[in-house]
Parts: structure tokens; sequence; C-alpha cells
């Protein structure tokens, strides 16, 4: 019982649960906001699980660079369009836009459309140039 009450103890002890909790924060982001992908966990879920892609970005954007099989959808449009890329709901689908911002937005949409298992690229388009991979222009 010593060894709780001298403050030299107390202090490791904060700085264990302070560390934990900042360890433990992008997990519970993760769990309340959806699945956020790495680019290689998108290659992984493209390559093996067969999901298709969905480029919220707008049309110029999209032009300048996207990727490979992505189809395009501006994420205002998400709602009424999905119909029209006739959109397998049996498989997983990855929001992309520039950042990830737009397709948190989106990714309840998805949901509420029938897709069981989205997945969002963290960090977008950007992040996906910058682990060079490659974009269809």
């Amino acid at each position: 019982m010593n060894f709780l009450t001298q403050i030299d103890n107390l202090a490791l002890i904060a700085l264990l649960l302070v560390s934990g909790l900042a360890l433990f924060l992008p997990t519970l982001s993760t769990l309340i906001s959806g699945k956020g992908l790495s680019p290689t966990e998108a290659t992984i879920w493209i390559n093996r699980r067969k999901a298709a892609v969905l480029d919220l970005r707008p049309e110029a954007a999209f032009k300048t660079g996207h990727l490979p099989g992505a189809k395009h959808l501006p994420s205002a449009q998400i709602a009424s369009g999905v119909e029209k890329l006739k959109l397998d709901r049996k498989n997983p689908l990855i929001l992309v836009c520039e950042t990830g911002a737009s397709s948190r937005k989106a990714l309840a949409e998805a949901q509420k459309l029938g897709f069981a298992d989205v997945g969002i690229l963290e960090g977008g388009v950007q992040a996906w140039q910058a682990a060079a991979l490659p974009l269809v222009k």
C-alpha cells in the first residue's frame, strides 16, 4: 500500500494513465465515426475485398486525378446519385475526398442507403499521394 501513497509513484501512475489515454484516442475516434483506412488498408480492401471506391470531390478535382477504379459522385449528391452508379451494397465501400473531412460527413448517408461496410480513406487523396500510390487521370 505504501507504493500508492508516495508522490513519485503517483506521478508515474498519472503519466501511465495519460499516455494510455493518448494511445487510445485515435482508436476511439475511429470507433465513433466509422472505419478510417490508411492508404495501405484501402488498397487491401480494393484488391482482396472488391471494395468500390466513391470519390466525393468536385468534378474538376476528380479529373485531375483519382484512385484507380473510383466512381465520381459529389458529396452533396450521395443520397440521389448512388442508385445511378449501381454499386453492390454487399461489397465494401470506400469514401474518398481531398483530406477525409467530407467523407466523414457522407459516411452516415452511405450507411442509411444500405452499405453495411463503409470505410473512409484517412487523409483523402492527399494521403494517397503522400504514400506514392498512383492516381488515374
